[in-house]
């Protein structure tokens, strides 16, 4: 069980579930809220994010790419704890697993109704299995030709933060501004994935794994890192700008405060092996700002509700 724990890898997690959380608590401050969407989400996102690190493993595992010049935490695979078969019986299980929980999620939400929204949603969740598997596995896996970042982007910001709220409301009507720190998360989470790729460049060239870093290099890669973090800071005060925050509701910059130390680390780091502590302080301090704008957001409709009584 410690190791399926391990291959799990839970530090991960918590940054999964950020746009699950905004994007809820987004709904909320509309007075929209169903505590079964909610836990159905976060169980087939967990369940997406667990089943692409069952995948990696996998994938990097038998390819020979989890070798002596990965720095990062050893895999299973890779240290002979769990066994090739045993991980492709894993991965089935948990797709399974996260397909009936992304069943139930649609259900909960549409309850039979809307059979183009449950459709889309079913396609698109068959998707986000898929694509969790093909980052590493198989032969033209998209992770070794420097996809994996648009893969991130697209369901770990996107798709998690717009989707939930898509969920509650059915429309997008008052909610185009969501859009704007769901791009926020999905640039952060983003940015995990290249400070993994920075760390394990040496070995991912080695090994043929052509990731973004390894195609334009440590110093450009650098600077790609900056932008993700800085332009996804400013997207959120652009947010809450437009959305009339009051001054005490500018509580969640407390996040701002260690993604500036994680730049300022980064640019001072020569060695890009010794990046990998910075993965969970920037996975944490994603997760920290998600639900401190999450709670901002609750204020906001306190406030409202104050006002109206």
């Amino acid at each position: 069980m410690k190791h399926w724990i391990q291959a799990a890898r839970l530090r991960t997690l918590p940054l999964s579930v950020s746009g699950i959380i905004l994007g809820s608590f987004y709904a909320m401050s509309q007075s929209m809220f169903n505590w079964k969407i909610v836990f159905f989400a976060l169980s087939t996102t967990l369940g997406l994010q667990i089943l692409s690190n069952f995948a990696n493993d996998y994938g990097d595992g038998i390819k020979g790419t989890d070798n002596e010049d990965r720095i990062g935490p050893k895999r299973a695979i890779q240290s002979g704890v769990i066994s090739p078969k045993e991980m492709k019986r894993a991965i089935i299980m948990t797709s399974v697993l996260t397909l009936l929980s992304a069943i139930l999620l649609i259900y909960c939400s549409f309850k039979g109704h809307n059979l183009l929204f449950s459709l889309f949603f079913l396609v698109l969740g068959i998707l986000a299995i898929a694509s969790a598997i093909r980052y590493t596995v198989g032969s033209s896996a998209y992770g070794y030709r420097g996809y994996g970042d648009i893969f991130v982007f697209i369901f770990f910001g996107l798709v998690s933060t717009l989707g939930i709220y898509f969920m509650f409301a059915k429309t997008f009507e008052n909610g185009y501004l969501l859009f704007l720190p769901a791009t926020a998360i999905g640039l952060l989470s983003v940015a995990v994935l290249n400070l993994n790729n920075m760390r394990d460049e040496i070995s991912d060239k080695k090994s043929g794994k052509n990731t973004i870093v390894v195609k334009i290099g440590t110093a450009k890669a650098k600077t790609y890192h900056y932008f993700l973090i800085v332009s996804a800071m400013i997207l959120v005060l652009v947010f809450a700008y437009l959305s009339d925050f009051h001054f005490d509701q500018y509580i969640f910059v407390v996040a701002y405060f260690p993604l500036t130390k994680h730049l300022i680390t980064v640019y001072k780091t020569k060695d890009s092996r010794n990046l990998d502590p910075e993965l969970k302080k920037v996975a944490l301090s994603t997760f920290l700002l998600s639900v401190l704008l999450s709670l901002c957001l609750i204020f906001f409709l306190s406030d409202i509700i104050v006002n109206n009584s």
